[in-house]
C-alpha cells in the first residue's frame, strides 16, 4: 500500500510539473500574465478560516508561495487518489483515465474559485478556457499514466 501511495504522490508531482510547464509555455508564447486567482483564493480561505495573513511588505510573497504549495499538494493528492483507485481494480484506457483525472483536478481547482466569487467561468473566453483545460489535460495524462504504471520488482 505504501508503494501505491508513493507512486501516486510521485505521479501527481510529475503531472503538476507538466501542468506548470504547459502554463508557463503558454505565458511565454502569448505574453499573458500569470493568474492572480490562486493567491486570491488562499487569501480568501485563510481569512474566512480566521487566520488571515497580516498586511505587510511580505504578504504578497507569502500568498504566492502558499498558492504554489496548494497547487503542488492538490496535484500530488490527486495522484495518490488515482493510484489508490487503480490499486483497487479501477482500470481505464489512458485517454479516458487521463482526461477524467485532469477534469477532476480542474474541478477541484475551479469550483472553489467560482463559489467564492473570485472568477466566473461563465464569462471566460475561449482562450481563457484553453489556458485552463490544456494544462489540466496534460496533468491528467501524465499523472494517470505514471500512477497506473506497473512496476516490476528487480
Amino acid at each position: 500500500m505504501i508503494r501505491t501511495i508513493m507512486r501516486g504522490c510521485a505521479a501527481g508531482a510529475a503531472g503538476t510539473t507538466a501542468l506548470n510547464a504547459v502554463s508557463y509555455a503558454d505565458m511565454a508564447l502569448r505574453g499573458r500574465p500569470a493568474s492572480t486567482v490562486p493567491e486570491k483564493l488562499v487569501d480568501t480561505v485563510t481569512t474566512r478560516a480566521g487566520h488571515p495573513l497580516q498586511d505587510s511588505a511580505t504578504k504578497d510573497n507569502r500568498l504566492t508561495g502558499l498558492a504554489a504549495l496548494t497547487g503542488i499538494a492538490l496535484g500530488s493528492g490527486m495522484g495518490v487518489a488515482v493510484s489508490l483507485l487503480h490499486h483497487t481494480g479501477t482500470r481505464m484506457p489512458l485517454w479516458l483515465g487521463g482526461a477524467l483525472t485532469g477534469a477532476l483536478l480542474m474541478a477541484v481547482a475551479d469550483i472553489p474559485i467560482a463559489r467564492l466569487g473570485l472568477s466566473d467561468p461563465h464569462t471566460w473566453s475561449a482562450a481563457d478556457w484553453t489556458s485552463d483545460v490544456v494544462p489540466h489535460l496534460v496533468y491528467g495524462l501524465v499523472t494517470y499514466r505514471l500512477a497506473t504504471a506497473h512496476h516490476q520488482q528487480p
